[in-house]
């Protein structure tokens, strides 16, 4: 469970959902919708949890086998049957990313409280839609952007936070693997969310201007690697580095600042994922000269970020408050995917993150 006073939690200031009272706690009563590549992964936190109520897949072979994994949850065939189950509380959806919007709306106008995988929609339009679906219903509307509950992106961020690494200079995340390759979505759109988050989260506000470039190999107009540029009003600059098309997998994310650097590899063991670096430049004789230092490991607590991600949707529903990684924390995500997609799409010109949204009013 995330600690409501860290400073990750509060960075963001979002609209307070109204209080809604309920007699009992909620027990079982979240059904997941999909169960796929990922949402396997879902259904086995929330029934370590308590919460799974039951499961919606489509297709019959996997509905068989989660029935023999799950005796103890019902299974639905689509989620008409379960939008008006009074005992359903909430859903988590891990679907194809095209039917995010449609589903989520479906279940907030039937009452049930969401959580949805990234991206949270393919439009900037859409997103908004879900946003006004939330608010009008009083549901908690949550995306999974499971690096923000990462304990090493954590214990990261409180190190910008306290000056230990100086003033934020520049980041850049690399997200690199051979596969999984998709048709409904680019590379962009299926891997760079996560990262976009974390510096939208690091920088602490939105970028002023997107550039971005790629290539599409393996199928047309669907980009298999990019790079994603962003430049922000308080000089931070970032990139980001996205393929499935690459021939070794890379999580790392590395933040430059004018004292210290530190760097987040989610490839490493537990307990090294995170480290900081006494180097920089130090400035010698009017020369510019470098400081070599080694890596220090910073502690983190060993926690599974996807289970503290759905602890803290429980614990919103519990309480009726806005999560970390609400809605509007997904339409900023969008807001930098459909700038940065303009760009690739016009050859790499500067995008400025307002015409990406400019024929949607604002919130």
């Amino acid at each position: 469970m995330l600690d409501e006073n860290h400073p990750t939690l509060t960075f963001f200031h979002a609209q307070k959902l109204p209080l809604i009272q309920q007699n009992n706690p909620m027990k079982k009563n979240i059904v997941a919708i999909g169960h796929g590549y990922w949402g396997k992964n879902i259904v086995r936190n929330l029934h370590a949890l308590g919460v799974l109520y039951g499961v919606c897949e489509v297709n019959e072979a996997t509905r068989q086998q989660v029935a023999q994994l799950y005796p103890d949850i019902r299974i639905f065939e689509s989620p008409e049957q379960i939008l008006f189950l009074p005992e359903v509380e909430a859903v988590a959806i891990s679907t194809p990313a095209e039917t995010h919007a449609q589903l989520s709306i479906q279940a907030m106008k039937a009452g049930k409280d969401v959580f949805v995988e990234k991206p949270l929609a393919l439009t900037y339009q859409d997103g908004h839609e879900m946003i006004k679906a939330s608010m009008k219903h009083h549901r908690i509307l949550m995306v999974g952007h499971l690096l923000e509950y990462h304990p090493a992106f954590l214990a990261l961020t409180d190190l910008v936070r306290s000056g230990e690494l100086g003033k934020l200079q520049y980041i850049y995340s690399n997200r690199l693997n051979l596969g999984k390759f998709r048709k409904e979505e680019n590379i962009l759109w299926s891997f760079a969310p996560h990262d976009i988050a974390v510096v939208l989260r690091l920088a602490g506000e939105e970028p002023i201007e997107v550039m971005a470039t790629g290539g599409a190999y393996l199928q047309p107009n669907i980009a298999d690697t990019t790079v994603t540029n962003l430049l922000f009003d308080n000089g931070v600059r970032a990139h980001i580095f996205v393929s499935w098309l690459h021939p070794y997998k890379e999580q790392r994310l590395v933040v430059i600042g004018s004292k210290k650097m530190a760097v987040f590899d989610d490839r490493e063991p537990e307990g090294q994922k995170l480290k900081s670096f006494d180097q920089g430049a130090d400035m010698v004789n009017n020369q510019w000269v470098p400081r070599q230092g080694e890596g220090i490991p910073v502690a983190y607590p060993n926690a599974e970020p996807l289970r503290a991600e759905l602890s803290h949707f429980v614990e919103c529903i519990n309480e009726r408050k806005q999560p970390v990684t609400d809605g509007h924390n997904g339409l900023r995500v969008l807001k930098v995917l459909q700038a940065a997609q303009q760009s690739l799409q016009t050859g790499g010109t500067r995008v400025p993150l307002f015409q990406a949204v400019q024929q949607v009013a604002a919130l």
